[in-house]
């Protein structure tokens, strides 16, 4: 008696493939925050990754391939349009399908990567994700981590594997709750015909089996603990969002408002202090850009800034743009005091932090002749910025402080860096003016309160113009400003110096799941090929008598 294999998954038409895979697309745009509303709606995630797998199964690699481009582009177009705000289309559209490409090559290798040995297809699909998106926080030009799945789930039971492995276990979650939910519709569309059945009946206890293990995945990060209490007691911050004066890029031509915004800001509190009407801050915090021009080589600028801190009594770390190396110009956070001014703050290594990653095209233009070919916009940054060589710990008021400028937030090493460093709290410096209203700044605070779980460490992201919060080492967000309005947030944050699992580990996890991806890849079984295929006859079924059983060519 022969034995015939179990029916393989029903594989989309080529209209289907598509229609899935922007669906899936617009799903996980959904998933973010600002996309349907201000923190996202993160169940859509794991729909997202299903849909995109639906649309994949069983087919051949360019239409993988082509599955992947439109998902990405569905997902990018929308999530990136921050990125377009005020600098046209071309270089919003550009960035959206470098990135989407990624997306590309994940769909051509998820048919083979659900053809997994051992019924490992889901695990399979999950860390084929987890490797694509560990390519693309690399490559090219040092990367672009915007977008991962991880950062869709600050409000997530999943936010808290963060602790444990970092961006690479919460997106191996989501990626795997969308792997099983496939697999659940996959098992429905099984339609064997059993020896003596009239009709072909649905495999119902599998899905079910599958959705609910979709569920316990994603559920699963409900049982791990997040730190909440203080170590190394706390320290009263005040964080001063000044605001500009316009929204977009011409903020630059008024950057002696903008510093004289958050220096005034910074006097008015010093008021309430004496006043008693506030509580005294061990150390101010300013947003990036909050000094634009240069306190070294301007003495009005450094007049402002050391006026502020000797007013507030306290050290206010600053967001300047300062000259040098030549022809360059440099990110930094200095740390001012009121006893030793600007000049202390350069002199000593512990009081001021050179951004490490500054932002290709944004604040330096690789390759500049190549790309001025294709639009003008690269002259836009008249100077690049230099790449900073020091990890950013600076210490104020008896504490370590980690500071992390702007988009360097979603880098995974950049922040374990400072964490491992000795960081006893974090402070994200961004300026989200030039993005004016767009969803920028939404989407950077859902990274912040990620970083807060995975390193265990209280987060204080401050803005030139919002949205800025004191974020809870829980990932818990307080005090959350509207965008383009002055503010001046005040609290205790806790100071911790134990290290997280994730901390310890590094980038132990992402390389682990994106080798088992590799592995699994290779060993999968081989794809139906030849005429058969093409007829829509399951591979590995041979067609029997009458009273045999028969695959069915159903299509999705």
């Amino acid at each position: 008696m022969s034995r015939t294999p179990p029916p393989a998954p029903v594989s989309p038409s080529p209209a289907m493939t598509l229609a899935l895979a922007l669906a899936g697309g617009v799903a996980a745009w959904a998933a973010f925050p600002g996309a349907v509303r201000a923190g996202g709606l993160w169940w859509t995630a794991p729909v997202g990754v299903a849909l995109l797998t639906l649309a994949t199964t069983g087919v051949r690699v360019r239409r993988g391939a082509l599955a992947g481009l439109v998902f990405g582009w569905a997902f990018l177009v929308p999530h990136l349009a921050w990125s377009g705000t005020y600098v046209g289309l071309l270089p919003w559209f550009a960035l959206a399908t470098a990135c989407a490409l990624f997306y590309l090559a994940l769909g051509a290798v998820l048919p083979r990567l659900q053809r997994a040995r051992a019924h490992l297809g889901p695990l399979a699909v999950a860390c084929g994700w987890v490797g694509v998106e560990a390519l693309r926080a690399r490559v090219p030009f040092e990367g672009f981590p915007w977008g991962r799945l991880a950062f869709s789930q600050a409000d997530a039971p999943t936010v808290a594997l963060a602790s444990v492995g970092s961006t690479a276990l919460v997106t191996f979650a989501v990626a795997l709750a969308g792997a099983l939910l496939a697999a659940a519709v996959h098992a429905l569309l099984r339609l064997p015909a059993p020896p003596g059945a009239a009709r072909a009946v649905p495999r119902a206890v599998p899905a079910a089996a599958a959705v609910l293990a979709a569920a316990a995945v994603t559920a699963v990060g409900a049982l791990v603990p997040r730190p909440t209490a203080t170590e190394d007691g706390t320290l009263q911050v005040a964080a001063v969002q000044g605001n500009t004066p316009v929204a977009g890029l011409d903020f630059n031509a008024e950057r002696r408002a903008v510093l004289d915004n958050h220096a005034r800001a910074t006097r008015e509190l010093a008021a309430q202090v004496a006043a008693g009407a506030a509580q005294q801050p061990d150390v101010v915090l300013w947003p990036e850009n909050s000094s634009d021009i240069d306190p070294y080589g301007n003495a009005d600028a450094e007049r402002v800034i050391e006026a502020a801190a000797r007013a507030i009594g306290a050290p206010v770390l600053v967001g300047a743009v300062v000259d040098g190396p030549a022809p360059n110009v440099s990110n930094t956070g200095l740390l001012v005091t009121p006893q030793d001014g600007i000049d202390g703050a350069l002199q000593d290594p512990a009081r001021h932090y050179v951004k490490q990653r500054p932002a290709p095209f944004a604040e330096y233009v690789p390759h500049r002749d190549f790309f001025r070919l294709f639009t003008d916009k690269v002259d836009l940054v008249t100077r690049d910025f230099v790449h900073g060589d020091a990890v950013g710990v600076l210490e104020a008021a008896g504490a370590r402080i980690g500071d992390v400028i702007c988009f360097e937030v979603a880098f995974d090493d950049t922040v374990r860096e400072s964490v491992r460093a000795g960081a006893q709290f974090l402070v994200v410096q961004t300026n989200n003016a030039t993005f004016g209203y767009s969803d920028e700044a939404v989407q950077q605070l859902a990274m912040s309160r990620l970083r807060a779980v995975e390193s265990g460490r209280a987060v204080v992201q401050i803005s030139t113009v919002g949205v800025s919060a004191l974020i809870a080492p829980d990932g818990t967000a307080h005090q959350e400003t509207s965008l383009f309005t002055t503010a001046v947030l005040q609290g205790e944050v806790a100071l911790r110096s134990s290290q997280t699992l994730s901390t310890r580990l590094g980038a132990v996890p992402e390389l682990a799941l994106s080798v088992l991806g590799v592995v699994l890849l290779v060993t999968a079984r081989r794809g139906p090929r030849g005429p058969a295929k093409r007829r829509g006859v399951t591979a590995g079924a041979r067609p029997t008598g009458g009273t045999g059983e028969r695959p069915s060519p159903v299509a999705l």
